[in-house]
């Protein structure tokens, strides 16, 4: 588990009500609580049950880490399992995203974690890597963060066109994550080490109001004279039971133009 950010249930409480737009009453109509009843539990006037804190972590769309960390506060054991993706139980989970991997192919695919660690690839997803990073043909990813790895100036970044407004997405990311378990948590001291890296802050504080009217935000990348124009879709895994598994994000790349699609398709093929 990630540090207990909320000295108490009552404060976690009234923290995720605000953060989702919720007032008691709200709360109180979509859940079937009496408003009366919240009003107490948010100034620890009232102490939960376990089954209420998961009857309104559900009501308030609260992340399963987040639900388990308030069930901790309230003196509960966590109700969600946090397993490795190599956990025998998980094999269903990853022969479906092996699937959806090999089905992104000829273009690239990743599967991140919550905080954008890299936890599987394809193979055309290695293929760029490696290319852009100037590794032999076929060298498999490291275990690498994502967004730091894109935002670094020794990494990806001398070969994003568009960098600052691909940070300014990215950042987002981590600032919601940061956001939900306080500070001094991974999540916040990994979002201080991002703004931490060159006009990495400036971009993120100052976004592109005038980019191009797309339905999406393009990825470019430019290296030895190639330019590749992509965008991405970020998949999620629906009703989850498993911190792991609420938290994995399938980030699928796709051409934005032909010349782009002929560039993976030419690479599948050697």
């Amino acid at each position: 588990m990630t540090e207990q950010y909320f000295s108490d249930y009552a404060a976690a409480m009234k923290y995720w009500r605000t953060k989702r737009g919720f007032s008691q009453l709200r709360l109180s109509a979509e859940s079937g609580v009496s408003q009366r009843h919240i009003s107490f539990l948010e100034s620890g006037r009232s102490q939960p049950s376990r089954d209420l804190i998961l009857k309104l972590g559900m009501t308030l769309d609260i992340p399963l880490r987040q639900r388990n960390v308030m069930l901790l506060a309230a003196g509960f054991a966590p109700a969600y399992q946090e397993r490795s993706l190599s956990d025998p139980e998980m094999m269903a989970v990853r022969q479906a995203l092996d699937f959806m991997l090999e089905q992104q192919s000829p273009y690239p695919a990743l599967v991140v974690g919550r905080l954008w660690n890299l936890q599987m690839n394809n193979g055309p997803a290695a293929t760029m890597m490696a290319w852009l990073l100037g590794l032999p043909a076929n060298t498999p990813l490291p275990s690498v963060n994502v967004i730091r790895l894109t935002l670094d100036p020794n990494g990806l970044r001398p070969y994003i066109a568009n960098w600052e407004d691909v940070a300014t997405d990215l950042l987002q990311w981590i600032q919601r994550e940061a956001m939900g378990d306080g500070p001094g948590s991974e999540a916040t001291r990994l979002l201080e080490e991002l703004l931490s890296m060159p006009g990495v802050r400036a971009a993120a504080a100052a976004p592109n109001l005038e980019r191009r009217a797309l339905p999406f935000l393009p990825f470019t990348v430019r290296k030895d004279g190639t330019e590749l124009n992509l965008f991405t879709t970020i998949t999620t895994l629906g009703t989850p039971h498993d911190v792991t598994v609420h938290e994995l994000r399938l980030e699928a790349f796709f051409p934005a133009d032909e010349a782009t699609a002929e560039w993976f398709r030419a690479r599948a093929k050697r």
